[in-house]
């Protein structure tokens, strides 16, 4: 682990077992959530996290903070491995890494006020007097762009976008290391979507946080993020700097989202050719043997089926897991289901999708 990388995951794997029986339960099949997936977050960065619902952003985050326990693999906190720290040890490593929840109107208790809810942090790890926590608190409320003496009010007072500045208030109490940040932005609108990435962005600027953004919409992400990591079905597709991964995908799977991605100009919008993956995301209980994705690829051949490819780089800081990557960007959807070139030297096979027919 190299000085400047303050998180590292490494083949971290969430099974979430199923169990059948009343009084002798007994595991039938397990929900696999996550499957292997490694990646580190450097120091001051913003690593976005972005993928259909179901691909196991959130689970993720919640084994970095260690809310749920990996059924395997490490995690690595300021070169610390964090999953096998004692209870009493993880009360202190907690200080150093918070995080923003998705739901304002879920994540803060109504029946408490806005001063205990912020300052609750601090008297938890026994932070300054009384009043040394009430002054810390007004000043976090003015920092996150509200008003000090709201410290009275409960949070049924407050609007969507206002209430997630108080939980931004709250995960800065103790001034951590990292921000883990599961789709703070998705439930408000678009507007005030815009004041809160904005905040994010500055408080990162004023207090050297570190980002791990969990978000579906790629264009948010693209705006707050340093680098990107997509991924699918518990696994990672693809991992870029976000100016290389927007401007030229290699997996298909992020092809196809981008693809989805309404653009703003109508003359641009009007000539491009966006391609519609078909089929659902399959069972995570039993996924797809080989490349995850191979069902609904149009660029699958035979040995995608069969071995599960492997991150590789493909350009500078740019990895992607494919046998068969995009050559260019953007495509036509005829363009997607052509591959040019094939992993192993003097292997090409007929594509898979050439036998199924447009999807």
């Amino acid at each position: 682990m190299t000085p400047d990388v303050l998180l590292e995951v490494e083949d971290v794997t969430k099974h979430f077992p199923i169990t059948e029986g009343i009084v002798f339960k007994h595991e039938v099949a397990s929900v696999k959530a996550l499957d292997g997936v490694s990646l580190a977050v450097r120091r001051g960065e913003t690593l976005g996290i972005v993928g259909e619902s179901g691909c196991g952003k959130s689970t993720l985050a919640r084994v970095i903070m260690r809310l749920l326990e990996p059924t395997s693999g490490t995690v690595r906190f300021d070169g610390k491995d964090i999953t096998q720290l004692s209870q009493r040890d993880l009360r202190v490593f907690r200080r150093e890494l918070m995080m923003i929840f998705q739901d304002p109107y879920a994540s803060l208790n109504p029946r408490k006020r806005v001063g205990f809810i912020v300052s609750e942090p601090l008297e938890i790890h026994g932070l300054g007097t009384d009043a040394e926590r009430k002054r810390r608190v007004q000043d976090l409320l003015e920092v996150v762009g509200l008003n000090p003496e709201h410290y009275n009010r409960f949070p049924h007072e407050f609007s969507g976008g206002q209430r997630q500045r108080i939980g931004i208030a709250r995960a800065l109490a103790v001034n951590p290391k990292l921000i883990v940040a599961d789709e703070p932005v998705s439930a408000l609108d678009v507007s005030v979507q815009a004041q809160i990435l904005n905040l994010l962005k500055d408080l990162q600027g004023e207090f050297g946080l570190t980002y791990v953004f969990i978000a579906h919409d790629l264009s948010v992400v693209r705006h707050i993020s340093d680098r990107v990591a997509v991924m699918y079905l518990g696994k990672l597709a693809e991992l870029a700097p976000a100016r290389d991964l927007y401007a030229a995908p290699r997996h298909p799977y992020t092809g196809a989202l981008l693809s989805a991605v309404p653009i703003a100009n109508p003359r641009r919008g009007r000539g491009r050719s966006a391609f519609v993956l078909g089929g659902d995301v399959p069972n995570p209980i039993n996924p797809p043997s080989g490349c995850r994705f191979h069902p609904r690829c149009p660029r699958a051949q035979d040995e995608c089926a069969l071995t599960d490819p492997p991150l590789e780089q493909r350009a500078a800081g740019h990895e992607a897991a494919c046998f068969f990557p995009l050559e260019k960007w953007p495509l036509t959807a005829d363009e997607m289901r052509r591959p040019a070139t094939v992993s192993a030297p003097g292997a090409e096979t007929e594509p898979l999708a050439a036998a199924r027919g447009p999807s």
